[in-house]
């Protein structure tokens, strides 16, 4: 079984190219991440800046290309991250039916910190992660009202230190996610650290 994560931002050259690309190096084989854009024009880059970030993390991002998110993409996916709360509506416009697999990453990997140990079980990454997603989900009632800010602001054409902040974000978030994925797994399965 292979889980497959859509990632969604804006333009599709700064915020979800990160969480693809992140993510990607820390999960087994059993996941495959993309991204795409609400806005996105295709087979650009990503934008220099960004992948100045990446390339610091030891990830190449030289065969990056954006592409826009479609109604195909979406239904291919078994969960769908966006940067902001505002990329739900377009997205959802597109997929309507996808709207209890849609989240922000912040919020995923906030509800997913909850979580008690071991809350991720399965045979390999993908079958975890069908474990955690529904099982994060369903704090959301217990939340409501009580969540941060889970948006991760967009850099782009913005002063380097916001593409810097927006990076550690999205590192934050998905590390925390990846934490939540392997903790009560035996350290011998861990393929990848972020």
């Amino acid at each position: 079984m292979t889980y497959r994560i859509l990632v969604v931002c804006t333009g599709n050259i700064c915020r979800s190219p990160a969480v693809q690309l992140l993510l990607t190096r820390a999960v087994d084989d059993s996941v495959l991440v993309t991204s795409a854009g609400t806005a996105a024009l295709p087979g650009w880059a990503i934008d220099d800046r960004m992948a100045a970030h990446l390339r610091e993390d030891a990830i190449r991002t030289d065969a990056f290309r954006s592409r826009p998110l479609t109604a195909d993409l979406m239904a291919g996916a078994d969960l769908i991250v966006t940067a902001t709360a505002a990329h739900r509506a377009p997205a959802l416009a597109l997929q309507p039916s996808a709207v209890r697999r849609t989240v922000t990453l912040g919020e995923l990997s906030r509800l997913a910190s909850h979580l008690p140990r071991g809350a991720a079980q399965g045979a390999d990454d993908a079958g975890r992660l069908a474990a955690l997603v529904p099982a994060a989900l369903a704090l959301r009632p217990r939340f409501l009202g009580q969540d941060g800010d889970d948006d991760v602001p967009d850099p782009y054409g913005r002063p380097d230190d916001e593409y810097w902040r927006s990076y550690a974000w999205l590192r934050h978030h998905v590390g925390r996610l990846v934490t939540s994925l392997r903790e009560g797994v035996n350290p011998v399965s861990t393929p990848r650290a972020l």
